[in-house]
């Protein structure tokens, strides 16, 4: 106990410090973790309606805030990790601005989105008991190599879920894990409806594994499929096809996010349908659908900054699934575009990925700057796609007032990897006054 207050007193501490100096989110967790190796379980120890894991190459970030959501709409006290720092210290310093000086979290439910390697490390201190896991993509080959290793680390992630898992039924890597959870852990599926099964190759990997007999699963009564009605209307369906799902009115929609593209619209599939496994009878289709209409796209993520009367849009662009999806959701809308690439850690060492990539949407309009670590090579890779580049600047700052003087009377949207994202959105959050990063606008 003594060591916990400590803990939590130090962490406090290292958040009030970092806050001051604009550091990274996660070195308050690294504060209190060091003090008290246990943190995280005696942390979550009080909760009572369980511990909920998000994780998956793309759309986490996303998805949790969307579950959040959809939970606080039925009356649950929900914690979450809102930052997007989604490693055991990003949790902890979420956490550190709610705990007493008890370490002891008060909350009714902890919805909590992990990277796919650090959900293992949460695991092994605190077991979820549900876990929600949305897809496998080719990401920072430095960190997880080939795509099976990350299936297998989710796979892992599945096993130690006490109560039940949500699996994406379009993505084999994801569906497939149902073999390994245990029988007496509940399992349900969301994914597209049939009719818009054709769009599925330009947002997943393709799994070539032709020498198995795995067999897809069907979706059942409780599984949420997604059916669009036009670009940016969607309805979650539950149970047969034409049917109003089991009979008792739990189809969500006809309803139009914040946040554009089918990425998104998969994403609130996800959400609603593990909202639907967590809250039982108590699920009210009315109250998900206003809670998904008004969550705004967090921080990075299509997120609209107003600049001098005009909207500069932030696109987090991380591995080539994710980029293509970007592309396809935002790059048919004509505005002035800057790329922004680096190589942290956190972006993943490797950018290769970016040779999978087709840039040919940006070939009539070319790009205005780009920008980061790799400025030059992202420059050299468009060029591959014929697209004209007009600058380059490494350094971001001096890029983003580049662009943003030389295109003051147009649409802007910037592309950038995480670490990217994170310098820009602080040197924009200090200029037009943006909330901090994981906190709503008032």
């Amino acid at each position: 106990m003594l060591r916990t207050t400590a803990a939590v007193l130090a962490g406090k501490a290292a958040r009030a410090a970092s806050r001051l100096r604009g550091g990274g989110s996660a070195l308050p967790g690294l504060v209190a973790e060091k003090v008290d190796p246990g943190f995280l379980s005696h942390a979550l120890a009080d909760v009572p309606r369980g511990i909920v894991v998000v994780s998956g190459t793309n759309g986490k970030t996303t998805t949790t805030k969307m579950l959040v959501a959809v939970l606080r709409a039925h009356g649950l006290v929900v914690f979450t990790n809102p930052t997007g720092s989604n490693f055991t210290r990003g949790v902890i310093s979420s956490m550190l601005g709610e705990l007493p000086v008890s370490g002891r979290l008060k909350a009714d439910m902890a919805v909590l989105e992990l990277d796919e390697a650090h959900a293992l490390k949460f695991a092994a201190a605190v077991r979820p008991t549900h876990a929600l896991l949305l897809n496998v993509a080719r990401d920072q080959l430095d960190r997880f190599a080939e795509i099976d290793h990350t299936a297998q680390l989710l796979a892992s992630l599945a096993e130690q879920a006490t109560t039940g898992v949500v699996l994406n039924i379009d993505d084999s890597f994801i569906s497939r894990i149902r073999d390994k959870v245990d029988d007496d852990v509940a399992v349900r599926y969301f994914g597209v409806d049939a009719s818009i099964a054709d769009r599925l190759p330009e947002i997943q990997e393709q799994d070539v594994r032709f020498d198995d007999d795995f067999v897809p699963p069907k979706p059942g009564p409780d599984d949420g499929l997604l059916k669009p009605g036009d670009e940016r209307t969607f309805e979650v369906l539950f149970g047969e096809p034409g049917q109003d799902g089991d009979g008792t009115g739990q189809n969500v929609g006809p309803l139009e996010l914040q946040q554009r593209g089918l990425a998104a619209m998969i994403n609130a599939t996800a959400a609603t349908t593990a909202a639907r496994m967590l809250l039982g009878s108590r699920f009210d289709a009315a109250k998900a659908e206003a809670a998904l209409r008004a969550v705004t796209p967090p921080f990075g993520r299509g997120e609209v900054v107003m600049v001098d009367g005009q909207p500069l849009e932030l696109v987090l662009v991380k591995n080539p699934a994710g980029f293509t999806v970007a592309l396809g959701t935002y790059g048919s809308t004509p505005v002035s575009t800057m790329i922004a690439i680096n190589d942290n850690y956190a972006d993943g060492r490797d950018v290769s990925w970016l040779y999978d990539v087709s840039f040919d949407s940006l070939r009539e309009r070319g790009v205005a700057m780009t920008s980061g670590v790799r400025a030059y090579d992202m420059a050299l890779r468009l060029q591959y796609d014929d697209v004209p580049v007009d600058a380059i600047e490494p350094d971001l700052e001096k890029a983003l007032d580049a662009f943003l003087a030389g295109h003051r009377d147009q649409p802007m949207r910037i592309f950038c990897t995480y670490t990217a994202m994170m310098s820009l959105r602080r040197v924009l959050a200090a200029r037009y006054d943006l909330p901090d990063i994981g906190e709503e606008a008032s």
